[in-house]
């Protein structure tokens, strides 16, 4: 019974061994995961994604790097402008490891090295920035820590990829001068476009009252060259209707009867006007011959037949 128990503590024991050897011997790396391998202590190689044999008890599994994107948050720091304003500044920084053997031999810690690396360069950038250009300039200053990490970290096999300022705290006294800054940068520019708004307005009202004077100056333009076309045409109208008139006289007087007509028209014309000679003022003329009116009549019929004649 005694040898039975020894030989199963044995088969066991052996059992386990085969199962550590096998554990130590076999390994299967992860996607975009890198094993590092030493070989009695020194760097051996460094095995990609895949199955891999390693020699047990000889070869080990000294260090694991993931190749994907890192993300590292970069604690809050207080940082000195140029214009001597201390701020807050919180970061978030992109990391990746490209090298393993130089992540693992390269430096202890990378991320903690990176991310007090980024609190520098940010305090040395800051320094050299004025605090209003800290707001406008944050994708300058991002470019600036990129690249100076980089460089540091290139001994690392580490990638900096982007970092990027993710608040900015500023002292309430800062706080309530920026708002009192922007209040009147408000007020100033309501107050241009007021007076944009009045100055646009006098212009309308200034175009409207020209337009007005030009509209009605050509009315009355208008206006005259009608009355004057109509004083015109009436005047054509009359000339006509006389010469009409005057034509028709003459064709009458040419006819029977005609010439006794004309004496008996001037004649009534004679004693018309002699008539009135004496309603309109006090003086009183006479012709020399009052007596004789049927001559001076007969005087004017002889005047009116010689014009035919002629």
């Amino acid at each position: 019974m005694v040898e039975l128990n020894v030989g199963t503590v044995l088969a066991v024991g052996f059992a386990i061994a085969v199962i550590i050897v096998i554990l130590k011997t076999a390994r299967i790396v992860p996607q975009r995961t890198n094993f590092v391998i030493e070989r009695l202590g020194r760097y051996n190689r460094t095995l990609e994604s895949g199955f891999h044999l390693l020699i047990p008890f000889v070869e080990k599994v000294a260090y694991q790097h993931i190749l994907k994107e890192e993300v590292i948050d970069v604690e809050r720091q207080a940082c000195v402008t140029r214009d001597n304003i201390q701020v807050g500044i919180n970061g978030v920084l992109y990391i990746q490891v490209v090298d393993a053997h130089k992540a693992s031999y390269g430096i202890n810690d990378y991320r903690y090295a990176a991310s007090q690396l980024a609190q520098t360069t940010m305090r040395s950038v800051i320094g050299q920035t004025d605090l209003d250009k800290t707001f406008e300039e944050r994708a300058r200053i991002n470019e600036i820590v990129v690249q100076a990490l980089d460089e540091a970290a290139a001994p690392w096999g580490i990638k900096v990829l982007r970092y990027e300022i993710s608040d900015i705290e500023l002292p309430m006294s800062i706080k309530d001068a920026l708002e009192q800054q922007m209040r009147a940068e408000r007020e100033r520019r309501a107050a241009i476009a007021k007076s944009e708004g009045e100055r646009q307005a006098m212009i309308n009202v200034s175009e409207g009252q020209k337009q007005e004077v030009i509209n009605l100056s050509e009315a009355e333009k208008l206006k005259q060259i009608n009355e004057a076309e109509g004083r015109a045409r009436e005047i054509e109208l009359i000339a006509v209707a006389t010469a009409e008139g005057i034509r028709k006289i003459a064709s009458s007087i040419q006819e029977p009867g005609g010439q006794d007509a004309v004496s008996l028209r001037v004649a009534e014309q004679y004693v018309k006007e002699f008539g009135k000679l004496a309603q309109e003022t006090n003086t009183l003329i006479l012709p020399a011959q009052l007596s004789d009116i049927g001559g001076a009549v007969a005087g004017l019929t002889e005047i009116l037949k010689a014009k035919p004649t002629q």
